[in-house]
């Protein structure tokens, strides 16, 4: 059973100069997220780790290392995004084989556009939890990061399936996350609702989010710790002041363009020293100065430098 109720940081992927994962900096990094307490699981090879960029022997080795530096101390979450079944069975046999504890499953572009009903969704998950009987984290993703919005029928059908254990909400619409978790709530599955919603993180705790999914969950660690553990035992103030003293991090770093806030995430890590580059992967690219400065004056007017 997986307790996933609290902060998931989805990572980050270190790279060197020549676009390559840097193990050395990894290792690093991750010794860096080892060492907050409370924490319920890190996300690898989500689209904050640039995963849909990496080859498959990248992915595996990404997932190997994880696992053995953590040990079993947290469980380990591995996305999934295959362009088709068969891809995406033989991305969640190698996660499992490299000790992926469980699966984040990216709706693949089929899934994009109006009115797609269960019959495909379902057959892609339930394939997917075939080949790896690892459980299932259900992913609903907002279109400007190329996701999908399910469906009434489709999202019961799928929290119908045995090995779907959670879902990550991510549409950025305050209105469609409170939709989803009121369906949820009425489906036969015991179905965990982690918010993937990076711009009103403490609001999805007041509004049925029980945990966090969430690429900015890999900075400003201990503030969100701590602002979930008040919001779930109801000291909403103290949450709410926790909340507005980084939201404006938040805000900078999930500016429009959404798609570079993996670029910007890794750019405030690199200020804060918990990485040495900042490197992405291309097509992706890093920040350009007006972006840098502006991440800078965020980071010292929190007095995080």
């Amino acid at each position: 059973m997986l307790d996933l109720d609290g902060i998931i940081p989805a990572v980050v992927t270190p790279m060197n100069d020549q676009s390559e994962i840097d193990e050395k900096q990894l290792h690093k990094y991750i010794e860096w997220l080892k060492s907050f307490k409370g924490l319920k699981g890190l996300a690898v090879n989500m689209d904050t780790g640039e995963g849909p960029h990496l080859s498959d022997e990248e992915r595996a080795r990404l997932l190997e290392i994880y696992s053995k530096e953590m040990g079993g101390s947290l469980p380990i979450l591995a996305g999934i995004a295959g362009r088709s079944t068969r891809e995406a069975q033989q991305q969640a046999k190698m996660a499992k084989e490299c000790g992926a504890d469980a699966l984040v499953i990216f709706p693949p572009p089929v899934f994009a556009g109006a009115a797609l009903g269960p019959e495909i969704p379902v057959a892609y998950h339930k394939a997917i939890a075939t080949a790896s009987g690892l459980p299932m984290i259900l992913f609903q993703l907002q279109a400007a990061l190329a996701g999908a919005i399910f469906q009434e029928e489709t999202l019961l059908a799928l929290a119908d399936i045995e090995q779907a254990v959670a879902i990550k909400e991510a549409s950025f619409d305050a209105v469609t996350f409170v939709t989803t978790c009121t369906l949820l709530r009425k489906a036969g599955n015991d179905i965990t609702i982690l918010t993937g919603n990076d711009n009103f993180i403490y609001e999805s705790f007041l509004l049925g989010a029980t945990g966090a999914l969430i690429g900015f969950g890999t900075i400003a660690v201990q503030e969100q710790i701590d602002m979930h553990r008040a919001a779930l035992e109801g000291r909403v103030q103290e949450g709410r002041d926790l909340w507005e003293k980084i939201r404006p991090l938040e805000e900078v770093i999930f500016d429009v363009p959404v798609r570079n806030y993996r670029a910007r995430m890794k750019t405030a890590l690199k200020e804060l020293g918990v990485i040495d580059n900042d490197t992405m992967r291309a097509p992706l690219m890093p920040v350009g100065d007006e972006d840098r400065a502006r991440i800078h004056a965020c980071l010292g007017d929190l007095g995080m430098l």
